[in-house]
């Protein structure tokens, strides 16, 4: 596996300036008030540089019969835990694991408020003592000049799902109010993974659908393509491109898709919706050049771009993303600059909040007036 370099500096600039701190999301939507639930986040509605607010329960209405949500089953790990090198106190961030049992990971030390913060320089060798008797030992970085991420082997062999079941908590960034419990970062998708594998941070843009949201957009018609993609721990200091990481798209996944898109001839009144950049990143590796999807298993180091484009994907659902992210560029690529740079300055304008319990951004394809739907979903 390679690391795909980063994006040059040009091309991710944006057009808005830092996020105010303030419209960071400290507590999930249900711990904002009484009788508030998952889907109370708010929707930002783009298509094309047109926009329009919403709830997030308002989605079975914005959508129509025949569209279809990829949506990602990768279950959230409690990855983040305590450990020691030498005398000094540190936090072991386990990202992903590899074919070989080894696990790619990140040390950090802990700021005295329950979170963390970059840790300088590492080396191969260093060992780390974790609860239980396990002990991980840093062997090579993860791309050669990156000392944030490395390849780690753990003794005993096969311990890590037990360390983070007995151990582990859910990685937390300084912007949240407090710990909260791994329930809180699984989606309403989310499976158990034979091997213990998951994703190192949660799948978030899934997070606002309920178990009832879903039984609606169901009885209207709308379905589901179910994919796996791990995610890894991200770059919350330097927003570095994604790194290679597991997916899995299913023989039924795939069919679906293509179903929904032709199969290469004529198109349905479907739209294939992506939730989440993990889900574009997923079913962009397993399309060929002819836009075909095939079932596919393995590692994607795919990084979308505008350059690159979209071969299967009408719009997406995701929150709200930096402006140094490189996922904006996954963005552009679905809906161009222009679409995304209006629909967050409405964001920024309309106070949105941002990350992982965050409000979310529907990005569709603009409608064409020419085109009459046969659905009774529209609003």
């Amino acid at each position: 596996m390679t690391l795909t370099t980063g994006v040059p500096p040009h091309e991710r600039s944006r057009g808005w300036g830092k996020v105010p701190g303030e419209l960071s999301a400290r507590v999930p939507a249900e711990q904002r008030g009484p009788g508030r639930d998952r889907s109370d986040v708010r929707l930002l509605v783009s298509r094309g540089t047109e926009v329009a607010h919403h709830v997030f329960r308002e989605l079975p209405g914005l959508l129509r019969a025949g569209d279809l949500l990829v949506v990602n089953t990768s279950p959230t790990l409690a990855a983040a835990v305590d450990g020691r090198v030498g005398h000094t106190r540190v936090v072991v961030h386990f990202s992903t694991r590899g074919d070989d049992g080894r696990w790619a990971v990140e040390l950090r030390d802990p700021d005295g408020r329950g979170t963390t913060r970059v840790r300088a320089g590492g080396r191969a060798g260093t060992g780390v003592r974790l609860a239980g008797g396990v002990r991980l030992t840093l062997e090579e970085p993860l791309s050669p000049g990156s000392g944030r991420l490395w390849w780690a082997r753990v003794s005993p062999a096969g311990a890590v799902p037990g360390l983070l079941r007995g151990h582990g908590r859910p990685i937390r960034y300084s912007y949240t109010e407090r710990d909260q419990p791994l329930s809180v970062y699984q989606t309403v998708f989310a499976l158990p993974s034979a091997d213990g594998s998951g994703s190192a941070e949660m799948p978030s843009a899934a997070r606002p659908f309920t178990a009832g949201l879903v039984a609606e957009l169901v009885s209207r018609g709308v379905r589901f393509a179910p994919i796996t993609l791990h995610t890894g721990v991200a770059s919350a200091e330097a927003h570095e491109p994604p790194y290679p990481e597991r997916f899995v798209v299913p023989e039924a996944s795939a069919r679906l898709i293509n179903a929904v898109r032709g199969g290469g001839g004529t198109r349905t009144d479907g739209r294939v919706i992506a939730v989440g950049t993990t889900a574009v990143r997923a079913v962009e590796s397993a399309a060929g050049a002819d836009g075909v999807v095939r079932a596919r298993a393995g590692w994607t180091d795919l990084v979308v771009t505008p350059a690159r484009g979209v071969r299967v994907v009408d719009g997406l659902l995701t929150g709200l993303h930096e402006p140094e992210a490189s996922h904006l560029l996954m963005l552009e690529a679905v809906a161009g600059r222009a679409a995304i740079g209006r629909g967050y300055e409405e964001a920024l304008g309309g106070l949105y909040l941002w990350h992982e319990f965050g409000d979310v951004h529907l990005v569709l394809p603009e409608e064409r007036p020419d085109v009459e739907h046969c659905s009774g979903n529209q609003q």
